[in-house]
């Protein structure tokens, strides 16, 4: 039952779409039929600016958190549960039920997971994905990269096992969604990171 409850807080919080109601009250568009035709903040960015990316960057996050922080507050004698939790953001985030399972990739809402459970392993993953995608100019090699890393840190950091198979999970679910970003890179189709810094400087 704990599992159950921990899964549908996250689940629903996880449906909060950032990206959609923005698109939604400043363009008056449907910003999964723009850009990327993903819910995120990077396609956000894209197709809106940097500073609406942000504050999509910021909510997807801040879900995350605010339901590992719930379930951390009602059982505090649990290291599993924020887990099913913070999956479950992500899960609503990438299928939400309100729009009809098309969301996003659940890049920031992993952060957020991540940073309501461990801000030392939250802060490798950050720093990582910063200097990873300055490097390469594309955030989805930035984030396979730190979801890649994810279950191994939480392995290390001494986490249930439990929790390192979920963190397993949301890595392949992750590089999953991203697949698409990663044809679109070998083709030179994605749009990097300093193609999108120069036309919002336009």
């Amino acid at each position: 039952m704990r599992i159950i409850i921990a899964a549908a807080i996250g689940y629903l919080l996880g449906n909060v779409q950032a990206a959609y109601i923005l698109g939604k009250l400043v363009k008056k568009i449907d910003i999964r039929e723009h850009g990327n035709s993903n819910a995120g903040a990077s396609n956000v960015t894209t197709v809106m600016g940097w500073k609406y990316g942000i504050i999509t960057a910021l909510v997807d996050i801040m879900k995350a958190v605010v339901a590992v922080l719930i379930i951390e507050a009602i059982w505090t004698d649990s290291s599993f549960l924020p887990f099913i939790a913070g999956i479950f953001v992500i899960l609503g985030h990438v299928f939400p039920i309100f729009l009809g399972f098309k969301g996003g990739k659940g890049t920031a809402s992993i952060i957020g997971m991540v940073l309501a459970i461990d801000y030392r392993i939250a802060v490798i993953l950050i720093i990582s994905i910063i200097i990873i995608t300055i490097i390469t100019d594309y955030i989805a090699i930035g984030t396979i990269v730190i979801v890649s890393i994810l279950p191994v840190a939480i392995y290390i950091a001494n986490y249930p096992m439990q929790a390192v198979i979920v963190c397993i999970v949301i890595a392949v679910l992750s590089i999953y969604k991203h697949v698409p970003n990663v044809k679109r890179i070998i083709k030179k189709e994605e749009i990097g990171l300093k193609e999108t810094i120069r036309r919002k400087k336009k």
